[in-house]
């Protein structure tokens, strides 16, 4: 199965196909909120309808429990993606502004939804100008459609199926935060440093080859290839976000059992008993 799309591809399709392609453009910056929407706003690619992390990703009601970004209401977002003009027929295209973590949440979530016909720009919003393609500041006019999720609930999994796996071990637990964020060295957004006890770190950002271009599954194969086939992977992050080109990378690499845990790291501290690891415990 694919999971990126090619500009030279993308252009295409768009061109071709536009009565039932979307372009969806997730754009954002965690330092500056409104920074997504403002480019947007100034250029996209023609077509392209704007979510935004928080106020469509996410449900932007964050309370005590949940993680900073919990999941939005399916019904909620199934509405919005109608009015994009979404459906299950659909094929989607999404982009950020490269190859970052925001497009990959936006594909999980319609993954997560039961639409499987949804996929990555690779190399995003930058990859598009380089190639020379046009943009507009042009607002799209898509004719409304009906959404209907059929959520794929066994792949996402609470706090409490963490602290079983904790006692278990039935599932191979990974962080997809930086090695410094892991260890615990820094922290710059949470009360607490460190990681979920039993975690292994795989930086979300290793799907990545140096130039931000996508890996291949060869390469991602070779990449994540300490880890069982066979075994259940559960994949976190800070708040749900992050740990998505993981998901991607790992079934790219040809594993089955992959499952979210939503609330990651935030939410696993916001529960005061839950204990919190510093030490490397990738081997």
């Amino acid at each position: 199965m694919s999971y990126l799309i090619s500009v030279e591809k993308a252009n295409e399709i768009i061109t071709h196909s536009s009565d039932n392609v979307v372009v969806v453009d997730v754009r954002y910056q965690l330092q500056d909120k409104e920074a997504g929407k403002r480019a947007y706003e100034k250029a996209h690619i023609p077509g392209a309808v704007y979510f935004d992390l928080e106020k469509d990703l996410s449900n932007d009601d964050v309370g005590k429990h949940g993680g900073n970004h919990p999941l939005p209401d399916m019904t909620i977002l199934a509405n919005k993606l109608g009015d994009a003009g979404i459906d299950q027929t659909t094929t989607v295209v999404v982009y950020d502004q490269a190859n970052d973590m925001f497009s990959s949440r936006f594909w999980w979530l319609l993954h997560y939804m039961g639409h499987d016909n949804v996929y990555i720009l690779d190399g995003g919003y930058e990859a598009w100008g380089k190639a020379g393609n046009s943009v507009t500041a042009a607002m799209p006019n898509y004719k409304p459609k009906t959404f209907k999720p059929n959520q794929r609930y066994q792949e996402v999994v609470d706090m409490q199926r963490i602290r079983d796996n904790i006692k278990d071990k039935t599932a191979i637990l990974i962080d997809s935060r930086s090695p410094e964020r892991y260890l615990g060295k820094t922290e710059p957004l949470y009360k607490k440093a460190g990681h979920i006890p039993g975690a292994k770190n795989y930086f979300w950002m290793d799907v990545l080859h140096e130039d931000g271009s996508w890996k291949t599954s060869e390469e991602l194969e070779q990449h994540f290839g300490k880890l069982d086939k066979n075994a259940e992977i559960i994949v976190s992050c800070g708040s749900g976000v992050s740990a998505c080109p993981n998901i991607i990378g790992l079934k790219m690499a040809g594993y089955q059992q992959i499952k979210l845990y939503p609330g990651s790291f935030s939410d696993w501290i916001s529960y005061d008993d839950n204990k919190v690891e510093t030490k490397d415990e990738n081997e």
